[in-house]
């Protein structure tokens, strides 16, 4: 294990101390991550990524959080604050009180409501526990109750430590979610996402929760005012009484009068009708009754009841637990499923409820949509029907940890690589299961994906968690790819697993000085040589080997310096090894999917591995090419995105146009508010009529605008469209050469901040770059040469270094960045 920097120790310090007039609350830990090497590289990276901290209470005097850059606490209010709180890291929570009130730590994870415990120091009584957030990042909220009052409520961020938190992470989960919409979703983790609502979809009973437990104050309030001022008709009776008692006789009880001749007696007192002098004898009286049986209260208790369907549902998937689950981890929280379930069989229990019927409606009135009461029912009622999407504000949804969200992500991902290039012949995408609370991709069967190469017919199987039984023991690695060619009657095996482990190599340990690089754990390597070695079909006589190659896919975001390790290297010679795998970080797999799959039969079977130099080979043009012009009026912007279509004059176009896929738009200031490259799409036709080149797009699509600062496009460029999707402002759109690309990514891992000067104003007339620029540090390519300019301190390093040795330069210019 390798040894933590010297003075590490001290380097455990409070990360948040919240004074208040009952209790001290202290969290103490490492402020950094051992990616970084400790505390002081850490704050010698550029990143501007800031931690969400937030605390409410009764009687609180002051909040504190410990500022990586002044390397002490200060107020919260000076914030914001880079990031202290990481995944696999333990923290120690401290709560000290300063009366004799009893105070109690309560977290909605059942472990960590157990883990911090009162303990006795002498005569004195505190709450102590250490957490450790395991693989799940995103908020945590921790509460200091005394009895059933809250007294603090606090809010911290865990960042994630093996990929970004803001684009690999947040994308991550966006392409698990758009297979299946809640496949990320858990119940009640550790930490948990701002969510907000989604209208489509089928939710989970996890979902339902969340809402329910939102709104439920809300719900209950709302029909206690509808009972407080319920709805109501008002029903006409009549009944045949003594005429003295009749009081009044409305048109109704006339017309029976006219009807029933025999009702009226002689008396002196009455009429003269036809010589007789009558008076009724008896006459219908009419009573009004309120009745609250209406369509409306009718509708209010069926939505009552279906609630109460919903929690009974609930409460019967949080009582089922494996009987080798010794603890009832969910007990806390079924106790307050059912205080919510009674307090709603109470209402409807009361005489009020018991004398409507409950009834569906297909149709909204006014009275649901306006009247008090009313319209907070059925607005909650439909709210907690739907289901939740990530990176709201009003909601919390807790997701699966990173690790297995990035094994559910590596497979939907191949899959979305085989089907950019090849054609898609399955039908049932993924399968997935429900364990009542959230979904998980289904393990016991197989899910898998066909495709089928355009050109050839050749098939392709990509399946998930496949079960490969063999005479000693079965082996389940996370993907297999099995490929048939034309004219084998086998299929060519490879293993991909996801293993979200890196070894980051810090200096003077063990895998630092053995391979210099960051990469995949030894062991997970060693795992690869067992299925690779285990996995064997029986044909007509002995057993053979029917995996061709096994390959570690981890979370690291630096290919080119990658290309160095040992375990990529392995992969041409033995092909087994590891090969960095994120949102941002494809390329490497892609060019060895590509070349599996477009590799002959006689070259996979023959050799059983990849032949020699097939790296070369791997550096093919996976990168697209983007064609970006000038837009001159706002009129020709308008009719451009209405038509999709956009006519470019053929003397404007720069001399390797044709390699184009996709065309993007420069809108200057004058012509548009919004001015930078605003959109781009793929190039569906082109044609030339009057000397003029008109491109058909597919479609346009907008993007976050790539800002001029200080320079523009006269005409015409070329660019890629890697390049396009990550520049933020245009100049890094002008890399020529690979070097100078390779130089964009390496001060791009150090900062989201990078500059770069042009030798001209208008990129299209631009020669070259005149230099980089990160925080303070200059870098200039000198014919040969790369210099690195602090200060008046120089590095240089040899051009050639940039593809044979990049993560030594990297490791220079951090130190760089330190000193």
């Amino acid at each position: 294990m390798a040894l933590h920097p010297s003075g590490s120790a001290r380097e455990e310090v409070e990360l948040l101390q919240i004074e208040t007039a009952c209790f001290s609350f202290i969290v103490k830990g490492r402020p950094y991550h051992p990616r970084y090497e400790g505390l002081q590289t850490y704050r010698s990276l550029d990143f501007h990524d800031e931690m969400e901290c937030k605390a409410d209470g009764k009687e609180v005097e002051s909040i504190k959080v410990f500022d990586v850059d002044h390397q002490h606490l200060v107020l919260l209010d000076e914030g914001p604050f880079r990031p202290i709180f990481f995944e696999q890291t333990t923290y120690q929570f401290l709560i000290i009180p300063k009366n004799d009130r009893k105070v109690s730590f309560h977290h909605e994870f059942h472990l960590f409501r157990n883990a911090v415990s009162e303990l006795n120091v002498g005569s004195q009584s505190l709450l102590m526990g250490q957490l450790n957030f395991g693989s799940e990042v995103g908020l945590s909220t921790f509460e200091v109750r005394s009895e059933t009052e809250t007294l603090l409520t606090t809010t911290i961020e865990i960042f994630p430590a093996k990929l970004d938190y803001k684009e690999d992470y947040r994308q991550l989960l966006n392409e698990v979610n758009d297979e299946i919409y809640n496949l990320s979703y858990h119940f009640l983790r550790k930490t948990h996402l701002g969510a907000t609502i989604r209208i489509d979809g089928q939710p989970t009973m996890s979902e339902f929760y969340r809402l329910f437990t939102y709104h439920f104050d809300s719900f209950v309030k709302a029909i206690t005012r509808i009972e407080a001022q319920p709805h109501h008709n008002l029903q006409k009776t009549y009944e045949l009484e003594r005429a003295d008692k009749v009081k009044r006789l409305d048109s109704y009880s006339r017309k029976q009068l006219r009807k029933n001749g025999r009702l009226f007696v002689e008396h002196p007192m009455g009429l003269e009708v036809n010589g007789k002098t009558l008076l009724p004898s008896k006459a219908l009286n009419r009573q009004m009754y309120v009745v609250y049986n209406t369509p409306e209260n009718q509708y209010i208790k069926w939505m009552m009841e279906r609630v109460v369907e919903k929690l009974i549902d609930l409460t019967k998937q949080l009582s089922s637990r494996s009987r080798y689950q010794a603890v009832d981890e969910f007990a806390v929280v079924r106790s307050e499923v059912m205080e919510k379930l009674n307090a709603l069989k109470h209402k409807l229990r009361t005489p009020f409820w018991q004398g409507i019927k409950a009834t569906p409606m297909t149709q909204f009135n006014t009275v649901l949509q306006m009247a008090p009461g009313y319209r907070d029912v059925l607005h909650i009622y439909l709210t907690v029907s739907k289901g939740l999407a990530l990176f709201g504000q009003q909601y919390q949804m807790s997701v699966k940890n990173v690790a297995e969200l990035y094994e559910y992500w590596t497979f939907l991902k191949v899959g979305q690589i085989l089907s950019k290039r090849y054609l898609s012949i399955s039908q049932d995408v993924v399968s997935a299961t429900s364990n009542g609370l959230f979904v998980n991709l289904d393990a016991s069967k197989s899910a898998s994906r066909l495709f089928e190469h355009p050109l050839t017919g050749e098939k392709m199987k990509l399946t998930y968690q496949k079960r490969e039984w063999n005479p000693t023991t079965t082996q389940l690695p996370d993907i297999v790819l099995s490929v048939t060619k034309k004219g084998m009657n086998q299929s060519f095996n490879y293993v991909f697993d996801a293993k979200y482990r890196i070894d980051f190599a810090a200096e003077e340990s063990y895998y630092g000085l053995k391979y210099q690089i960051p990469g995949p754990m030894e062991e997970d390597i060693n795992t690869m040589h067992r299925y690779r070695d285990a996995i064997v079909h029986k044909r007509q006589g002995p057993y053979e080997q029917t995996a061709f190659g096994a390959y570690v896919l981890f979370p690291f975001g630096f290919e080119e310096g990658y290309r160095e390790h040992q375990f990529f290297k392995s992969i041409e010679e033995v092909n087994i090894g590891g090969l960095p795998f994120l949102p941002s970080t494809t390329k490497l797999v892609e060019e060895l999917i590509e070349n599996i799959v477009e590799k002959s039969p006689s070259e996979l079977h023959d050799e059983g591995i990849l032949p020699q130099g097939t790296k070369h080979k791997w550096q093919s043009e996976l990168d697209e090419f983007v064609l970006i012009t000038n837009v001159s009026t706002i009129d020709n912007y308008k009719e451009s995105l209405h038509k999709k279509e956009y006519k470019i004059p053929i003397n404007t176009l720069p001399r390797d146009w044709r390699k184009a896929t996709h065309l993007a738009l420069y809108v200057g200031k004058k012509v548009n508010e919004t001015n930078g490259v605003v959109c781009y799409g793929r190039i569906e036709d082109i044609s030339i009529r009057d000397q003029q080149m008109t491109f058909c797009m597919e479609s346009w699509q907008s993007i976050d605008p790539i800002k001029p600062v200080r320079y523009g496009i006269a005409n015409t460029m070329m660019t890629t469209l890697t390049q396009l999707r990550e520049a933020n402002e245009l100049p890094e759109l002008f890399m020529k050469s690979k070097e100078e690309a390779l130089i964009w990514k390496l001060l791009r891992r150090v900062s989201d901040k990078v500059k770069i000067e042009l030798t001209e104003n208008e990129l299209d007339q631009a020669t070259g770059i005149r230099h980089f620029t990160v925080k303070d540090i200059e870098v200039k390519v000198k014919g040969t040469k790369v210099q690195f300019r602090r200060a008046g301190v120089i590095k240089i390093f040899e051009r050639d270094e940039l593809t044979k040795s990049l993560y030594k330069i990297f490791r220079s210019l951090v130190t760089m960045m330190k000193e």
